[in-house]
Protein backbone atom coordinates (compact mmCIF):
# COMPACT_ATOMS: atom_id res chain seq x y z
CA UNK A 1 0.00 0.00 0.00
CA UNK A 2 1.80 3.44 -0.60
CA UNK A 3 0.85 6.76 -0.24
CA UNK A 4 -0.27 8.93 -2.74
CA UNK A 5 1.05 12.46 -3.31
CA UNK A 6 0.52 14.63 -0.30
CA UNK A 7 -1.26 11.34 0.87
CA UNK A 8 0.43 11.63 4.58
CA UNK A 9 -0.91 14.91 5.06
CA UNK A 10 -4.43 13.85 4.09
CA UNK A 11 -4.01 10.86 6.10
CA UNK A 12 -3.03 12.48 9.18
CA UNK A 13 -6.48 15.11 8.66
CA UNK A 14 -8.26 12.23 7.74
CA UNK A 15 -7.36 10.42 11.22
CA UNK A 16 -8.06 13.74 13.09
CA UNK A 17 -11.61 14.21 11.10
CA UNK A 18 -12.11 10.71 12.42
CA UNK A 19 -11.31 11.57 16.17
CA UNK A 20 -13.58 14.27 15.85
CA UNK A 21 -16.93 12.01 14.54
CA UNK A 22 -15.71 10.23 17.33
CA UNK A 23 -16.05 12.63 20.21
CA UNK A 24 -19.38 13.84 18.81
CA UNK A 25 -20.26 9.54 18.72
CA UNK A 26 -19.53 9.76 22.21
CA UNK A 27 -20.88 12.61 23.49
CA UNK A 28 -24.64 12.20 21.62
CA UNK A 29 -24.25 8.42 23.02
CA UNK A 30 -23.51 9.25 26.72
CA UNK A 31 -25.27 12.00 27.06
CA UNK A 32 -28.81 10.39 25.65
CA UNK A 33 -27.95 6.95 27.34
CA UNK A 34 -30.91 8.22 30.40
CA UNK A 35 -33.36 9.44 28.05
CA UNK A 36 -33.31 6.03 25.83
CA UNK A 37 -33.05 3.64 28.60
CA UNK A 38 -36.13 5.44 30.39
CA UNK A 39 -38.19 5.27 26.88
CA UNK A 40 -37.54 1.89 26.10
CA UNK A 41 -37.69 0.62 29.60
CA UNK A 42 -34.07 -0.83 29.87
CA UNK A 43 -33.05 0.82 33.09
CA UNK A 44 -32.22 -2.69 33.92
CA UNK A 45 -30.32 -3.40 30.72
CA UNK A 46 -27.71 -0.50 30.78
CA UNK A 47 -25.44 -2.96 29.65
CA UNK A 48 -27.29 -4.37 26.73
CA UNK A 49 -27.45 -0.50 25.59
CA UNK A 50 -24.05 0.14 26.24
CA UNK A 51 -21.96 -2.61 25.25
CA UNK A 52 -23.69 -3.17 21.72
CA UNK A 53 -21.32 -1.10 19.56
CA UNK A 54 -18.01 -2.26 21.02
CA UNK A 55 -18.84 -5.61 20.97
CA UNK A 56 -19.76 -5.12 17.23
CA UNK A 57 -16.40 -3.48 16.61
CA UNK A 58 -14.67 -6.27 18.05
CA UNK A 59 -16.17 -8.99 15.85
CA UNK A 60 -15.52 -6.70 13.15
CA UNK A 61 -11.38 -7.12 13.75
CA UNK A 62 -11.08 -10.55 12.41
CA UNK A 63 -13.15 -10.09 9.78
CA UNK A 64 -11.57 -6.38 8.51
CA UNK A 65 -8.39 -7.68 6.44
CA UNK A 66 -10.73 -10.72 4.83
CA UNK A 67 -13.28 -7.88 3.55
CA UNK A 68 -10.37 -5.90 2.88
CA UNK A 69 -9.30 -8.20 0.43
CA UNK A 70 -12.19 -8.98 -1.24
CA UNK A 71 -13.42 -5.59 -1.94
CA UNK A 72 -10.75 -3.03 -1.67
CA UNK A 73 -10.65 0.21 0.15
CA UNK A 74 -13.58 1.99 -1.71
CA UNK A 75 -15.50 -1.11 -1.64
CA UNK A 76 -14.77 -1.58 2.24
CA UNK A 77 -15.93 2.18 2.96
CA UNK A 78 -19.09 1.68 0.82
CA UNK A 79 -20.33 -1.28 2.78
CA UNK A 80 -19.05 0.25 6.13
CA UNK A 81 -20.91 3.52 5.68
CA UNK A 82 -24.28 1.42 4.41
CA UNK A 83 -24.10 -1.08 7.99
CA UNK A 84 -23.07 2.37 9.77
CA UNK A 85 -26.01 4.40 8.76
CA UNK A 86 -28.66 1.37 8.53
CA UNK A 87 -27.33 0.27 12.35
CA UNK A 88 -28.03 4.40 13.24
CA UNK A 89 -31.31 3.88 11.62
CA UNK A 90 -31.84 0.80 13.25
CA UNK A 91 -30.99 1.93 16.58
CA UNK A 92 -32.88 5.43 16.05
CA UNK A 93 -36.23 3.59 15.33
CA UNK A 94 -35.71 1.10 18.03
CA UNK A 95 -39.12 0.23 20.26
CA UNK A 96 -37.38 -2.24 22.89
CA UNK A 97 -33.30 -2.70 23.90
CA UNK A 98 -32.91 -5.54 21.99
CA UNK A 99 -33.63 -3.54 18.93
CA UNK A 100 -31.45 -0.85 19.76
CA UNK A 101 -28.68 -3.10 20.71
CA UNK A 102 -28.86 -4.83 17.72
CA UNK A 103 -28.68 -1.12 15.78
CA UNK A 104 -25.54 -0.37 17.54
CA UNK A 105 -24.04 -3.65 17.01
CA UNK A 106 -24.36 -3.04 13.05
CA UNK A 107 -22.84 0.70 13.98
CA UNK A 108 -19.79 -1.17 16.03
CA UNK A 109 -19.28 -3.33 12.58
CA UNK A 110 -18.96 -0.61 10.62
CA UNK A 111 -16.30 0.93 12.43
CA UNK A 112 -14.46 -2.15 12.96
CA UNK A 113 -14.48 -2.59 9.09
CA UNK A 114 -11.35 0.20 8.37
CA UNK A 115 -10.25 0.45 12.15
CA UNK A 116 -7.23 -1.69 11.38
CA UNK A 117 -6.23 -0.43 7.78
CA UNK A 118 -6.60 3.00 9.24
CA UNK A 119 -4.06 2.52 12.17
CA UNK A 120 -1.38 0.60 10.30
CA UNK A 121 -1.50 3.18 7.99
CA UNK A 122 -0.48 5.46 10.25
CA UNK A 123 1.99 3.63 11.68
CA UNK A 124 3.51 2.99 8.43
CA UNK A 125 3.18 6.45 7.19
CA UNK A 126 3.64 9.09 10.12
CA UNK A 127 6.77 8.59 11.89
CA UNK A 128 6.82 8.60 15.92
CA UNK A 129 6.88 12.68 16.26
CA UNK A 130 4.39 13.31 13.58
CA UNK A 131 2.00 10.57 15.46
CA UNK A 132 2.47 12.53 18.64
CA UNK A 133 0.95 15.72 16.83
CA UNK A 134 -0.94 13.47 15.38
CA UNK A 135 -2.45 12.31 18.43
CA UNK A 136 -2.37 15.63 20.45
CA UNK A 137 -4.44 17.03 17.40
CA UNK A 138 -7.17 14.37 17.43
CA UNK A 139 -7.10 15.26 21.70
CA UNK A 140 -7.88 18.82 20.96
CA UNK A 141 -11.23 17.64 18.67
CA UNK A 142 -12.58 16.51 21.34
CA UNK A 143 -12.49 20.58 22.95
CA UNK A 144 -15.00 21.76 20.69
CA UNK A 145 -17.67 18.50 21.21
CA UNK A 146 -16.77 18.83 25.04
CA UNK A 147 -17.78 22.25 25.23
CA UNK A 148 -21.07 22.38 23.56
CA UNK A 149 -21.81 18.75 22.81
CA UNK A 150 -23.65 17.42 25.65
CA UNK A 151 -25.60 20.90 25.91
CA UNK A 152 -26.22 20.93 22.34
CA UNK A 153 -27.60 16.96 22.28
CA UNK A 154 -29.82 17.87 25.01
CA UNK A 155 -31.23 21.11 23.32
CA UNK A 156 -31.86 18.42 20.00
CA UNK A 157 -33.51 16.38 22.19
CA UNK A 158 -35.83 18.63 23.86
CA UNK A 159 -36.54 19.54 20.18
CA UNK A 160 -36.91 16.76 18.20
CA UNK A 161 -36.56 13.94 20.33
CA UNK A 162 -33.73 11.02 21.27
CA UNK A 163 -34.14 9.49 18.03
CA UNK A 164 -33.16 12.01 15.51
CA UNK A 165 -30.53 13.16 18.12
CA UNK A 166 -28.78 10.41 17.27
CA UNK A 167 -28.38 10.58 13.45
CA UNK A 168 -26.12 13.93 14.28
CA UNK A 169 -22.40 12.01 14.00
CA UNK A 170 -23.54 10.88 10.32
CA UNK A 171 -21.91 13.38 8.31
CA UNK A 172 -18.70 14.02 10.15
CA UNK A 173 -18.33 10.05 10.11
CA UNK A 174 -18.97 10.22 6.58
CA UNK A 175 -16.41 13.12 5.68
CA UNK A 176 -13.23 11.66 7.73
CA UNK A 177 -13.68 7.96 6.76
CA UNK A 178 -13.77 9.51 2.56
CA UNK A 179 -10.58 11.85 3.47
CA UNK A 180 -8.55 8.49 4.81
CA UNK A 181 -9.64 6.52 1.98
CA UNK A 182 -8.50 9.12 -0.47
CA UNK A 183 -5.05 9.48 1.09
CA UNK A 184 -4.31 5.29 -0.03
CA UNK A 185 -4.76 3.76 -3.21
CA UNK A 186 -7.06 1.48 -3.54
CA UNK A 187 -4.71 -2.14 -2.23
CA UNK A 188 -5.37 -3.36 0.52
CA UNK A 189 -2.30 -3.38 3.08
CA UNK A 190 0.89 -5.19 1.80
CA UNK A 191 1.42 -7.21 5.34
CA UNK A 192 -2.23 -8.01 6.44
CA UNK A 193 -2.60 -10.81 8.18
CA UNK A 194 -5.67 -12.42 8.34
CA UNK A 195 -6.63 -12.69 11.99
CA UNK A 196 -7.77 -16.17 13.78
CA UNK A 197 -11.42 -16.11 13.80
CA UNK A 198 -12.18 -18.16 16.41
CA UNK A 199 -9.74 -16.97 18.39
CA UNK A 200 -10.91 -13.39 18.57
CA UNK A 201 -14.58 -13.80 18.48
CA UNK A 202 -13.85 -15.82 22.09
CA UNK A 203 -13.45 -11.79 23.71
CA UNK A 204 -16.77 -10.80 22.33
CA UNK A 205 -18.45 -13.91 23.11
CA UNK A 206 -17.60 -14.02 26.47
CA UNK A 207 -18.33 -10.05 27.37
CA UNK A 208 -21.97 -11.15 25.72
CA UNK A 209 -22.12 -13.81 28.29
CA UNK A 210 -21.49 -10.71 31.19
CA UNK A 211 -23.58 -8.58 29.29
CA UNK A 212 -26.46 -11.04 29.34
CA UNK A 213 -26.19 -12.87 32.36
CA UNK A 214 -29.15 -10.50 33.96
CA UNK A 215 -27.29 -11.55 37.74
CA UNK A 216 -27.29 -14.83 36.71
CA UNK A 217 -23.36 -14.56 38.18
CA UNK A 218 -22.16 -17.82 36.93
CA UNK A 219 -22.78 -17.06 33.35
CA UNK A 220 -21.18 -13.58 34.21
CA UNK A 221 -18.19 -15.50 35.74
CA UNK A 222 -17.91 -17.76 32.74
CA UNK A 223 -17.99 -15.08 30.56
CA UNK A 224 -15.67 -13.06 31.85
CA UNK A 225 -12.72 -16.21 32.23
CA UNK A 226 -13.65 -17.27 28.26
CA UNK A 227 -12.83 -13.25 27.70
CA UNK A 228 -10.05 -13.27 29.13
CA UNK A 229 -8.85 -16.48 27.32
CA UNK A 230 -9.35 -14.87 24.07
CA UNK A 231 -7.46 -11.62 25.32
CA UNK A 232 -4.41 -13.68 26.21
CA UNK A 233 -4.59 -15.56 23.16
CA UNK A 234 -4.62 -12.84 20.71
CA UNK A 235 -2.65 -10.25 22.05
CA UNK A 236 1.41 -10.28 21.25
CA UNK A 237 2.96 -12.84 23.33
CA UNK A 238 4.55 -11.59 26.70
CA UNK A 239 1.44 -8.94 27.24
CA UNK A 240 -0.21 -11.26 29.93
CA UNK A 241 3.09 -11.77 31.84
CA UNK A 242 3.55 -7.87 31.39
CA UNK A 243 6.55 -7.99 29.68
CA UNK A 244 8.28 -5.00 29.83
CA UNK A 245 8.21 -2.91 26.86
CA UNK A 246 5.79 -2.86 23.97
CA UNK A 247 3.48 -5.68 25.74
CA UNK A 248 3.56 -4.05 29.02
CA UNK A 249 1.63 -0.85 26.98
CA UNK A 250 -0.26 -2.96 25.33
CA UNK A 251 -1.81 -4.42 29.39
CA UNK A 252 -1.73 -1.12 30.38
CA UNK A 253 -3.73 0.04 27.84
CA UNK A 254 -5.97 -2.87 28.51
CA UNK A 255 -6.53 -1.86 31.72
CA UNK A 256 -6.74 1.71 31.29
CA UNK A 257 -9.40 1.21 29.01
CA UNK A 258 -11.09 -1.03 31.19
CA UNK A 259 -11.20 1.86 33.95
CA UNK A 260 -11.84 5.05 31.68
CA UNK A 261 -14.02 4.20 29.09
CA UNK A 262 -16.14 1.76 31.38
CA UNK A 263 -16.51 5.08 34.39
CA UNK A 264 -17.10 7.44 31.40
CA UNK A 265 -19.87 5.15 29.63
CA UNK A 266 -21.83 5.55 32.90
CA UNK A 267 -21.06 8.94 34.15
CA UNK A 268 -24.80 10.05 33.15
CA UNK A 269 -26.20 7.86 34.91
CA UNK A 270 -24.47 7.63 38.11
CA UNK A 271 -25.08 11.50 38.07
CA UNK A 272 -28.97 11.29 37.45
CA UNK A 273 -29.80 8.02 39.36
CA UNK A 274 -26.48 7.66 42.04
CA UNK A 275 -26.73 11.30 42.76
CA UNK A 276 -29.95 12.29 41.93
CA UNK A 277 -28.49 15.20 39.86
CA UNK A 278 -30.42 16.18 36.48
CA UNK A 279 -29.20 16.20 32.77
CA UNK A 280 -27.54 19.49 33.00
CA UNK A 281 -26.03 19.21 35.85
CA UNK A 282 -24.81 15.34 34.28
CA UNK A 283 -23.77 16.98 31.27
CA UNK A 284 -21.01 19.14 32.74
CA UNK A 285 -19.79 16.35 34.28
CA UNK A 286 -19.61 14.43 31.14
CA UNK A 287 -17.72 17.38 29.85
CA UNK A 288 -15.04 17.97 32.15
CA UNK A 289 -12.88 14.66 31.75
CA UNK A 290 -12.60 14.58 27.84
CA UNK A 291 -12.13 18.59 28.07
CA UNK A 292 -9.45 18.31 30.32
CA UNK A 293 -8.00 15.23 28.91
CA UNK A 294 -7.63 17.27 25.34
CA UNK A 295 -6.33 20.50 27.08
CA UNK A 296 -3.38 18.57 28.44
CA UNK A 297 -2.45 16.66 25.97
CA UNK A 298 -1.55 19.57 23.80
CA UNK A 299 0.95 21.03 26.55
CA UNK A 300 2.19 18.06 28.94
CA UNK A 301 4.86 16.11 28.26
CA UNK A 302 4.35 12.05 28.77
CA UNK A 303 3.90 10.88 31.97
CA UNK A 304 1.96 7.59 32.00
CA UNK A 305 2.13 6.09 35.44
CA UNK A 306 1.63 9.60 37.46
CA UNK A 307 -0.83 10.62 34.77
CA UNK A 308 -2.78 6.55 35.26
CA UNK A 309 -2.59 7.51 38.94
CA UNK A 310 -4.23 10.40 38.92
CA UNK A 311 -7.21 8.93 36.92
CA UNK A 312 -7.72 6.21 39.03
CA UNK A 313 -7.73 8.53 42.37
CA UNK A 314 -10.07 10.62 40.33
CA UNK A 315 -12.72 7.90 39.69
CA UNK A 316 -12.17 6.64 42.98
CA UNK A 317 -13.85 9.96 44.55
CA UNK A 318 -17.11 9.09 42.31
CA UNK A 319 -17.49 5.99 44.35
CA UNK A 320 -17.89 8.13 47.80
CA UNK A 321 -21.08 9.78 47.21
CA UNK A 322 -19.01 12.93 47.35
CA UNK A 323 -20.78 16.65 46.63
CA UNK A 324 -21.98 17.43 43.21
CA UNK A 325 -18.48 19.98 43.24
CA UNK A 326 -16.16 17.44 44.27
CA UNK A 327 -17.63 14.91 42.01
CA UNK A 328 -16.73 17.68 38.92
CA UNK A 329 -13.39 18.38 40.68
CA UNK A 330 -12.48 14.33 40.80
CA UNK A 331 -13.71 13.90 37.15
CA UNK A 332 -11.77 16.82 36.01
CA UNK A 333 -8.57 15.60 37.80
CA UNK A 334 -9.11 12.19 36.00
CA UNK A 335 -9.32 13.83 32.51
CA UNK A 336 -5.73 15.30 33.20
CA UNK A 337 -4.40 12.33 34.33
CA UNK A 338 -5.21 10.54 30.97
CA UNK A 339 -4.16 13.88 29.12
CA UNK A 340 -0.74 13.30 30.91
CA UNK A 341 -0.84 9.41 30.29
CA UNK A 342 -2.10 8.70 27.27
CA UNK A 343 -0.08 10.14 24.37
CA UNK A 344 2.97 8.28 25.75
CA UNK A 345 1.50 5.13 26.40
CA UNK A 346 -0.19 4.91 23.07
CA UNK A 347 3.59 5.91 21.30
CA UNK A 348 5.05 2.91 23.47
CA UNK A 349 2.06 0.67 22.25
CA UNK A 350 2.72 1.27 18.75
CA UNK A 351 6.75 0.83 18.70
CA UNK A 352 8.23 -2.20 17.45
CA UNK A 353 10.07 -3.15 20.26
CA UNK A 354 12.70 -6.24 19.59
CA UNK A 355 9.88 -8.76 18.80
CA UNK A 356 10.37 -6.76 15.30
CA UNK A 357 5.82 -6.41 15.23
CA UNK A 358 4.91 -5.05 11.79
CA UNK A 359 2.67 -1.90 11.09
CA UNK A 360 -0.34 -4.34 10.78
CA UNK A 361 0.37 -6.15 13.78
CA UNK A 362 0.99 -3.14 16.39
CA UNK A 363 -1.94 -1.57 14.72
CA UNK A 364 -4.12 -4.81 15.68
CA UNK A 365 -2.72 -5.18 18.71
CA UNK A 366 -3.15 -1.31 20.22
CA UNK A 367 -6.92 -1.71 18.74
CA UNK A 368 -7.25 -5.18 19.89
CA UNK A 369 -6.31 -3.67 23.35
CA UNK A 370 -8.47 -0.96 23.76
CA UNK A 371 -11.00 -2.62 22.34
CA UNK A 372 -10.94 -5.29 25.02
CA UNK A 373 -10.63 -2.90 27.72
CA UNK A 374 -13.69 -0.71 26.37
CA UNK A 375 -15.57 -3.94 26.12
CA UNK A 376 -15.14 -5.49 29.14
CA UNK A 377 -15.35 -2.08 31.10
CA UNK A 378 -18.95 -1.48 29.83
CA UNK A 379 -20.12 -4.91 30.07
CA UNK A 380 -18.71 -5.29 33.92
CA UNK A 381 -20.26 -1.73 34.58
CA UNK A 382 -23.26 -1.97 32.86
CA UNK A 383 -23.46 -5.08 34.45
CA UNK A 384 -23.08 -4.06 37.88
CA UNK A 385 -24.93 -1.16 37.60
CA UNK A 386 -28.29 -2.78 36.41
CA UNK A 387 -27.79 -5.11 39.35
CA UNK A 388 -27.83 -2.18 41.52
CA UNK A 389 -23.95 -1.68 42.02
CA UNK A 390 -23.13 1.44 40.32
CA UNK A 391 -21.28 2.66 43.12
CA UNK A 392 -19.58 -0.40 43.31
CA UNK A 393 -18.41 -0.59 39.29
CA UNK A 394 -16.67 2.82 40.17
CA UNK A 395 -14.51 0.78 42.38
CA UNK A 396 -13.49 -1.30 40.17
CA UNK A 397 -13.02 0.98 37.91
CA UNK A 398 -10.73 2.76 40.04
CA UNK A 399 -8.80 -0.30 40.85
CA UNK A 400 -8.00 -1.32 37.27
CA UNK A 401 -6.70 2.33 36.45
CA UNK A 402 -4.12 1.77 39.49
CA UNK A 403 -3.23 -1.04 38.45
CA UNK A 404 -2.77 0.16 34.65
CA UNK A 405 -0.62 2.71 36.57
CA UNK A 406 1.74 0.07 38.18
CA UNK A 407 2.11 -2.08 34.54
CA UNK A 408 3.30 1.43 32.54
CA UNK A 409 6.14 1.45 34.64
CA UNK A 410 7.82 -1.40 33.20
Amino acid sequence: MTVLPRGTLLLAVGIVALEFAAAVTGFVASTLLPVVARDLAAEDRLGLLIAGSTLGLFVALPLASRVLGRLGTRGTLAAGMLAYVGGLVVAATAQGAWAFAVGQLCTGLASGLLAVFGVSSAIRHLDERLRLRVIAASSAMWIGPALVGPAATLGLDHLVGWRWTLLVPVPFVLFGRLLVVRAVRDDPPADAATRPLGRTLLVPLGAAGVVLSAGWWPLALAGAVVAAAGMVAILPAGTARLRPGTPAALAAMVLFAVGYFGADSLITVLLTTGYGAGLGQAAIVLSAAPLAWAVTSLFARRFPATGLSLTALGTAVLATGAPFAVVLAAWTAAGIGVGLAYPGLYVRATTAGPGGLTATELATAVITAECVGQLLGRAIGGTLSSAGGLFASYVVFAVALAAAAAVSRR
